[in-house]
């Protein structure tokens, strides 16, 4: 036993008390070397029992009780087919698993982006595209101008404001109050005047031979006569009806009214006015009566009567040449 001992070990040691330990100690290592050299080279039950074999050879003097035999490969093999049957079952089972789960995650997938995008239900709708698009810009023409907005400045009436409105109010009864006197005035006039009409002067007219003087002189003989809206009698007249009366017995047909008097004389100036012309003003005309003054029925409550011409905007006409 001397050649499976090592420097240093208790065989060789001089005083060793025990030699037959010695050799067991020895033994055991060996057999355990062996038996790991034999694992990692081969796995084949042959070579396993020839290496046990030949361990046995060259250590004859090994105590059989204290020698460790070593396992057959008949015990090691079933043991490692059935450690190999379960590995492959449990990575049969796990790639399984891994497969379910991984269609399974993939499904969701699958249904929010499928192959075939472009049907129509899974088509982008037109708000989402609106959503996503880019900025854009909208061109307006340069003839396009911008409406001009205003807005009413709020604000309470003042006292003058509502004294006017007040004031308006009143005139305008005041006004209506002497439209209906005048039309009771009318109807009375109507019925106090018997005397021929102007309609009696133009079929058989007085004063057949024209002249202003003689216009004039006729016109003075209504002085007082009371003025009547509508009037065209000595029971009354209004201006125009005044006018209208007196040319009558000349034989000079006139309108009822200041503009067409106007228009059917000839416009002189004021220099070559002499009484018997007529005075034309805004809404009123009269006989001139000499020296800047005019002969009219003036208004209601007043009477014909010689006055001033109280204006400047007037004019003169001829009438009967």
């Amino acid at each position: 036993m001397t050649q499976l001992g090592t420097p240093g070990s208790e065989e060789n040691l001089p005083n060793n008390p025990n030699p037959s330990r010695s050799t067991d100690i020895v033994s055991r290592r060996s057999l355990r070397a062996s038996q790991a050299q034999t694992s990692a080279r081969s796995s084949a039950p042959g070579a396993v029992a020839s290496s046990t074999a030949t361990r046995a050879a060259k250590s004859p003097t090994t105590k059989p009780q204290s020698t460790v035999a070593p396992r057959s490969a008949g015990t090691d093999a079933p043991k490692k087919g059935t450690k190999k049957v379960k590995g492959g079952v449990i990575n049969v089972a796990v790639m399984t698993l891994a497969a379910g789960l991984i269609a399974t995650m993939a499904i969701p997938a699958y249904a929010f982006n499928p192959a075939g995008a472009n049907d129509a239900q899974f088509k982008t709708s037109a708000i989402d595209g609106m959503k996503k698009a880019q900025p854009q810009s909208v061109a307006v023409s340069q003839t396009v101008t911008a409406s001009a907005v205003s807005r009413e400045a709020a604000g309470a009436t003042t006292q003058a404001q509502l004294d006017a409105q007040k004031e308006a109010k009143a005139a305008q009864a005041a006004a209506e109050v002497a439209r209906q006197q005048a039309a009771v005035q009318l109807t009375n006039y109507a019925a106090s005047y018997s005397g021929p009409s102007v309609t009696d002067f133009l079929a058989n007219p007085p004063y057949p031979n024209f002249s202003l003087p003689q216009v004039f002189s006729v016109a003075q003989q209504y002085i007082g006569t009371p003025y009547v809206f509508g009037g065209s009698t000595p029971a009354g007249f209004d201006c125009s009806g005044y006018v209208m009366f007196v040319y009558a017995q000349f034989g000079v047909s006139l309108p009822h009214s200041v503009s067409g008097q106007a228009a059917l004389g000839k416009r002189i100036s004021i220099q070559d006015a002499v009484p018997g012309d007529i005075v034309i003003m805004p809404g009123h005309d009269g006989f001139y009566a000499g020296n800047g003054n005019i002969m009219d029925a003036p208004d209601t409550g007043r009477s014909i009567s010689i006055r001033p011409i109280w204006t400047s905007d007037y004019y003169i006409v001829r009438l009967g040449i």
